[in-house]
């Protein structure tokens, strides 16, 4: 079932072409997934019609958060995150920055989580496309990197 909604880049830019929704996109590691993800996705589903969640490939998520990681593979992680209600359809990217699947999708929302309430790397990509940027889900209190830190104590 998940399975269909999990589509590479340049063969979903043709499907969400092919559509007249309200696209919002979101992204992330989805590494160990936490209540904190679903509530990020939830809320981002909120301000369209149609969820995108792009996931960081392995190669890229390691070289962000540090040798060991993932934890989970991105086969797996796609499949979890495409088994969310909220969730249409699931792509990743291997660049550091979501800066070429913002221009391949064109979506109308580009959400970020509440962390990035300092600075959201893309803006200049999502205001020369004329993205509508949300910070949105619930304050920054879980972390699959704090969760990790538990497990590795034997405190979770």
């Amino acid at each position: 079932m998940t399975t269909g909604k999990i589509v590479a880049r340049a063969e979903l830019a043709r499907v969400l072409a092919a559509r007249r929704a309200r696209v919002v996109l979101a992204n992330g590691g989805f590494d160990l997934l936490h209540v904190g993800h679903l509530r990020y996705l939830e809320a981002a589903r909120a301000h369209g019609e149609l969820l995108v969640v792009a996931l960081n490939g392995d190669a890229a998520l390691r070289a962000a958060k540090g040798a060991g990681r993932p934890f989970v593979p991105l086969a797996e992680r796609l499949e979890l995150v495409a088994g969310f209600a909220c969730v249409d359809f699931v792509t990743w990217f291997d660049e550091p920055t979501l800066e070429a699947t913002l221009r391949l999708l064109r979506p109308a929302v580009h959400a970020k989580g509440t962390d990035y309430v300092a600075g959201v790397p893309e803006a200049a990509v999502d205001r020369e496309l004329g993205i509508e940027l949300v910070l949105c889900g619930d304050p920054k209190t879980h972390s699959s990197s704090a969760l990790a830190a538990l497990l590795a104590r034997g405190t979770a």
